[in-house]
């Protein structure tokens, strides 16, 4: 089963490629097919497998033999990891509520590898995927709150509505201060709005470790860049990514995170 989940994070992560391109764009999403970025050249079907093209083209364009991008590959076997790990962690073939769950997770995952990608390369977080994903998220949470109404076993504080809204809440408020009280220096207001989404998907006190990771993930990058001299004390770097990633983190491996650190007390 993880292995058909990675094959279709390999297709998604190859969309997700050209979704991003094509945002910044301001191409069609889905009506034209996929061209060279260099030369326009329509590309053929079987230069468009996913990883397998790219190794067999040995990451030249057909046509122009200009080099293609290690982003695309990269992306693609991430996404397939992702997708692998979120079946791993949510999916169960006898349970069918598992499935809707595990459809709503691939759908974010996707969202948020498609922000990571734009805000990388661009240094700006696509709005259309954002609130997108904000509003499917709502809509998830309030299903799941829903699924849990009159399950005598379930108190009424304990549903997902709960812990994602005042993770949102929370998220925001710090995230909206730092952009507000350094004038978008420190963080940008795309970021307030992009822990909102990542709130919702987390819920509360995941949201927690998701941030704390997502500053030490952006330290430990802004040291290495230092070291090798490819930025300097004042540049500005895309904070995003770090967001998703310490997200992803803690989607998939919160409770064993935790076990650990307080381990260390004990």
């Amino acid at each position: 089963m993880l292995i058909i989940f990675f094959i279709l994070g390999l297709i998604i992560g190859s969309f997700l490629n050209v979704l991003a391109y094509r945002l910044h764009t301001a191409e069609e999403l889905f009506l034209d097919r996929s061209h060279c970025p260099h030369c326009k050249k329509q590309i053929r079907w079987y230069d468009n497998i996913p990883v397998i093209s790219f190794i067999l083209l040995k990451s030249r364009c057909r046509d122009c033999k200009e080099k293609i991008s290690w982003q695309y590959p990269i992306v693609e076997i991430f996404t397939g990891v992702i997708f692998a790990l979120i079946s791993w962690k949510f999916f169960v073939l006898t349970d069918s509520a598992s499935w809707i769950s595990t459809a709503y997770f691939l759908f974010a995952s996707s969202a948020l590898i498609t922000i990571l990608v734009y805000d990388f390369l661009y240094m700006e977080i696509p709005g259309s995927v954002l609130w997108t994903g904000i509003f499917v998220s709502i809509a998830f949470v309030l299903f799941s709150q829903g699924s849990t109404l009159g399950n005598p076993k379930v108190e009424p504080w304990a549903g997902d509505v709960y812990s994602s809204v005042l993770a949102a809440f929370l998220a925001f408020v710090f995230f909206f201060l730092l952009s507000v009280g350094s004038k978008e220096k420190w963080m940008g207001m795309g970021d307030a709005y992009l822990v909102i989404f990542l709130g919702l998907i987390l819920g509360f006190p995941e949201i927690l470790l998701a941030l704390f990771l997502a500053f030490f993930f952006g330290a430990v990058y802004g040291i290495i860049m230092l070291a090798l001299k490819k930025k300097k004390m004042k540049s500005q770097v895309p904070f995003a990514p770090f967001l998703v990633l310490g997200t992803f983190v803690a989607l998939l491996f919160y409770t064993p995170i935790i076990d650990w650190y307080f381990s260390l007390f004990y």
